[in-house]
């Protein structure tokens, strides 16, 4: 078996998992949550259900005429009843658990020396608002759109992902810069 933890890392750093295991044992939770629960992986619906739960509770009347987000509403519906929801709550406890028992657990701004802390949260920001969008137009996020989509074979999966890594690699030029 190969090597669990992955040997590029810098001195002083904690190992981190090689991506070929964590890969393989990604597609066991995605075989997993199949066979279980009779759906794939992704956050953004869950994400979308929370923030139609909050608005609904600032402005109802909005929340329930908006097209996005009223469905969410609609007689006996709830929030909670999605298994995604869980789903997320389950990664934000374990991806807890794992920082707290591997000793990489903190609060740091990684990034490269020609970028501040304070540049590299704002890109950040910027970077999740993009993906958030993004996700909503896609109807998935990357988990489920790419994972639980692309395992499915969904033609629109396969040109989402091409879409995704052709944007990365088309913005990378412009940020490299920032990181060496």
């Amino acid at each position: 078996m190969a090597n669990v933890v992955s040997e590029r890392q810098s001195p002083g750093e904690k190992p981190m998992w090689d991506p070929y295991v964590a890969g393989f044992f990604l597609g066991l939770v995605l075989l997993g949550t199949y066979l279980v629960v009779g759906r794939g992986l992704g956050a953004s619906g869950a994400l979308t259900r929370i923030t139609a739960r909050l608005a609904h509770a600032v402005v109802p009347t909005w929340v329930a005429t908006n097209g996005a987000l009223g469905g969410y509403f609609q007689k006996g519906a709830r929030w909670w009843d999605d298994w995604l929801v869980f789903e997320l709550i389950g990664v934000v406890l374990g991806g807890l658990a794992a920082g707290l028992t591997s000793g990489r657990f903190g609060f740091v701004v990684e990034g490269g020396p020609r970028i501040s802390a304070r540049q590299r949260l704002f890109f950040a920001f910027v970077g999740g608002a993009i993906v958030g969008f993004g996700a909503r137009l896609a109807q998935g996020c990357t988990s489920g759109q790419a994972l639980s989509g692309g395992a499915t074979l969904a033609l629109g999966s396969w040109a989402f992902m091409f879409a995704v890594f052709g944007g990365a690699y088309g913005v990378a030029y412009f940020v490299r810069r920032l990181w060496t």
